[in-house]
């Protein structure tokens, strides 16, 4: 349950303290921990004592005591030297192991608690009853933020966010190698602000510690710790959503994600039926590169053709030529604010169909 690094370090500062050498042994006399060069000599010691019913014990010039997990034996701790003192000290050292046992059987059943939750795998009355087992409050203001970094199993984002972000009462896990997830608990008179405003702290620590090209998704805040599993879910298809519609964003909400939400839920085979319906064996990003940017311009300064042409440094009538080009094509006039509805949503659907081709192969 406790790495050997913590226990390594929880020794060696005992060690500093009480100036005694430690070692943390299981019951099959392997070494878990120590600050002694070799400890494998009390290897065959250690077996013995484990299979006595004494719970310490002095062996050759040492003290042995025995650290349980709920009544199971987990450790055998070893502390050098003799006497009251050593006995003391030992009894001391082994309270704390107990501590630590403890703390990180709890942490590690929130956790778990956590990504069941996340995964829709609890029943209702099993949300409550481990909540409040764990000591969660149930009916506080939560949002999920996922935050990809796509840097595989060697990727240490999970440790860096869970030390540099939130408090004892966010949630910081994993379901996989790529993705961190974060419970954020928030206080009533938060906003999507405060949201936005964690999610680039988490930004720049990643960057900071050299974890490149990684994106921060969250959804809605959610009242009741059983809402949690659908702001995570909102956050996944932000994250999806965002990368189709808003690859020049690194952070999305899932509010922000407007029509795209409903373009990302329809079928592919409906969206091949929508594109020949209104353009028939064509597709609308077949135009060339002139083409696309007079578009996009277009659709950026809400169909206004002065202001596009200016900002195209064209004259108003060449972009007047365009449109009616475009109009000839395709049967739609971009000046008609349905015709312009109609094509904007066929870029997108496009898009959509292209990013999900990727997945097929």
């Amino acid at each position: 349950m406790i790495s050997n690094q913590i226990l390594q370090n929880t020794i060696e500062g005992m060690k500093a303290i009480a100036r005694a050498d430690f070692s943390v042994i299981d019951a099959e006399g392997k070494a878990i921990a120590s600050t002694l060069e070799d400890s494998a000599y009390l290897e065959g010691a250690v077996v013995e004592f484990a299979k006595s019913p004494a719970d310490s014990q002095e062996v050759a010039g040492n003290q042995f005591f025995k650290v349980y997990d709920d009544l199971q034996l987990e450790y055998i701790l070893v502390v050098g030297g003799s006497g009251e003192n050593s006995y003391m000290v030992g009894k001391m050292a082994a309270f704390q192991i107990q501590n630590l046992l403890v703390a990180y059987k709890e942490r590690f059943d929130k956790d778990n608690f956590i990504k069941n939750l996340l995964l829709d795998n609890l029943l209702l009355v099993d949300i409550y009853s481990r909540s409040k087992k764990l000591h969660i409050q149930t009916d506080m203001k939560r949002v999920v933020m996922i935050v990809e970094t796509g840097s595989g199993k060697d990727n240490n984002a999970l440790e860096i966010i869970r030390t540099n972000i939130g408090n004892n009462k966010d949630f910081v896990t994993a379901v996989d190698e790529n993705n961190v997830i974060v419970v954020k608990e928030l206080a009533e008179n938060e906003s999507s602000r405060e949201i936005d405003k964690t999610a680039n702290v988490i930004m720049e620590i990643l960057t900071r510690e050299n974890i490149q090209n990684a994106h921060i998704a969250y959804g809605t805040t959610v009242n009741e710790i059983k809402e949690v599993s659908r702001s995570y879910k909102e956050a996944k298809m932000a994250l999806d959503v965002g990368k189709i519609f808003f690859d020049e964003r690194n952070i999305i909400a899932y509010s922000e994600l407007g029509i795209g939400r409903l373009i990302y839920q329809l079928p592919i085979p409906l969206c091949r039926m929508f594109i020949k319906e209104i353009f028939g064996g064509k597709s609308p990003d077949d135009f060339d590169e002139e083409t696309l940017t007079t578009i996009n311009k277009f659709f950026e300064n809400s169909l206004n053709v002065s202001e596009t042409s200016r900002q195209l440094f064209i004259h108003r009538n060449t972009l007047v030529y365009r449109l009616d080009k475009l109009q000839k094509s395709t049967g739609l006039d971009l000046r008609v604010f349905e015709d312009a509805i109609t094509f904007k949503i066929a870029l997108m659907v496009v898009k959509y169909m292209k990013y999900m081709e990727t997945f097929e192969y």
